[in-house]
């Protein structure tokens, strides 16, 4: 979270963006929507970029290293390259063209392990933002690995699952930094951190 006094924490705003993400993969990864849907999940995806680069910038010139760093990497690949790509591929089915798309498991590889490997970080943010960030880490995995051809696509409904439950501790944040901020106490308990901190590091209340 933010803990300056020059800016609001934007952190809300950028998990209702992640939650968008999540929810819409969610419904394509489990058979809800089918793949011609793909055209319109890259207009959100790119919607949510705009949103996610400016929470990452502000986080960043607050101090906040690992939520900045977060989601200005999300805001680039998760949100800004998937939106372009969904948009390529529902394009290249419509006119046939051949491409090879185990590409994007390899891109999403460093960005999953990137994610793992940071997840420690967020062991003193609340605990509510732990259990979004831990369900990201074996969805964004598989889904690499999918996309890779490693890993067989009967793992999709698992990822769309981890990815639901994301997005919904993510809401549940994001709500709760709201209403704790606005009312100044807590109304919705986020839980307090795995690991105690003096200083911010990772979203946190404002509060």
């Amino acid at each position: 979270m933010s803990k300056g006094h020059d800016w609001a924490n934007p952190a809300p705003a950028g998990l209702v963006a992640l939650a968008m993400a999540c929810f819409t993969f969610f419904a394509l990864l489990t058979g809800r929507v089918d793949h011609s849907a793909i055209g319109l999940l890259g207009c959100w995806l790119i919607g949510g970029f705009v949103i996610q680069v400016i929470v990452g910038l502000i986080e960043l010139k607050e101090g906040n290293s690992t939520g900045g760093n977060v989601f200005t990497y999300f805001s680039a690949f998760f949100m800004l390259v998937s939106g372009m790509e969904m948009l390529f591929k529902y394009f290249a089915g419509v006119y046939g063209w051949q491409i090879d798309a185990r590409i994007d498991g390899w891109a999403w590889l460093p960005l999953a392990i990137a994610l793992i490997l940071w997840t420690p970080a967020y062991f003193k943010s609340p605990l509510s933002l732990l259990v979004a960030v831990l369900a990201l880490d074996p969805a964004v995995l598989m889904i690499s690995l999918m996309d890779m051809g490693v890993l067989a696509k009967t793992y999709s409904p698992i990822a769309g699952n981890l990815l639901f439950i994301a997005g919904i501790f993510g809401l549940y944040t994001a709500s709760a930094i709201i209403l704790n901020t606005a009312f100044g106490r807590t109304i919705l308990p986020m839980g307090s951190p795995l690991v105690k901190q003096s200083t911010s590091a990772g979203i946190s209340s404002a509060h």
